[in-house]
């Protein structure tokens, strides 16, 4: 009988650059996704309840407390990576039916290839560009929209505006929510015009991140959640609190505080998020 092969690192150019899937040191089928170096998934093939990245875990707290608990749940994801969030829901949310959309074709066959989804798993992955595919989207079709859309380190200038809020509102039932994963650092002009964008549009609406980001002291990701019904912060706080690198629950007067004066961005003045300083995001 042979011996089983050790994993390899695989590199291929895709649309967005030049990505690297790399083997876990630790061992099994755990692979991390990176794009031009910098992490944009890890993907435990036989655990897929296991989230390495805080920010992912985040989005999932966020999930976990959309529904009760086993509940299947109508997921748009808008912005695909190695599928990382869509394996989870379908591995705590069994019967779940997920669509996820990636517009970079060549990143999308690399998973496919490397990164395989089981049958049966109710994850269908799209082509296409998220702002056109959420626009064209049933109203009241999704639980939940995800929308953790990049292109390389940035987030592309069209998913930043009022009008793509609106459209997520559009999309999800009532009582859905809506995610974004953000990125931005001290003065967080990016940050809390987003935050101006999404309170345009949604009655309810949260912000979870790490207190040294929220503080100024790095350039790091935040998880904004949006609602028209209210959001069961308490449970998120308790969920975000207990992680290895807890996060603060930001709401309510707070969170105008920190949005201040920003104004909503409209599609006509829309901007990407800032460049990340250099390593803030890249491994060696």
């Amino acid at each position: 009988m042979s011996e089983a092969t050790e994993p390899v690192p695989v590199t291929r150019a895709v649309d967005s650059g030049t990505a690297r899937l790399l083997p876990d040191v630790d061992g099994g089928r755990a692979w991390l996704l990176t794009v031009d170096g910098a992490p944009q998934s890890y993907v435990d093939l036989d655990d897929p309840g296991h989230l390495e990245f805080e920010y992912v875990r985040r989005i999932a707290h966020v999930l976990d407390t959309a529904a009760p608990a086993g509940a299947p749940l109508a997921a748009l994801h808008l912005g695909g990576g190695g599928l990382t969030l869509p394996r989870y829901v379908a591995a705590t949310r069994p019967g779940s039916a997920q669509d996820v959309i990636e517009a970079d074709a060549g990143l999308l066959a690399l998973v496919a290839e490397h990164l395989p989804v089981p049958d049966g798993a109710g994850i269908a992955v799209h082509h296409a560009d998220a702002r056109r595919w959420l626009a064209e989207a049933p109203a009241g079709s999704a639980d939940a929209v995800v929308a953790d859309v990049f292109g390389g380190s940035r987030v592309p200038a069209h998913v930043t505006t009022v009008e793509f809020a609106a459209e997520a509102a559009r999309v999800l039932r009532p009582g859905g929510v809506c995610v974004a994963n953000l990125a931005d650092g001290a003065p967080f002009p990016f940050l809390r015009s987003q935050l101006a964008t999404y309170r345009e549009v949604f009655a309810e609406i949260a912000l979870v991140a790490e207190p040294s980001v929220l503080r100024g002291r790095r350039f790091g990701n935040a998880v904004l959640v949006a609602s028209a019904a209210p959001l069961d912060t308490a449970a998120l706080a308790r969920r975000t609190a207990a992680d290895a690198f807890p996060a603060r629950v930001e709401e309510g007067a707070a969170l105008r505080r920190f949005t201040g004066r920003a104004a909503p961005v409209r599609d006509d003045a829309a901007h990407p998020s800032p460049r990340p300083p250099d390593g803030a995001f890249s491994i060696g």
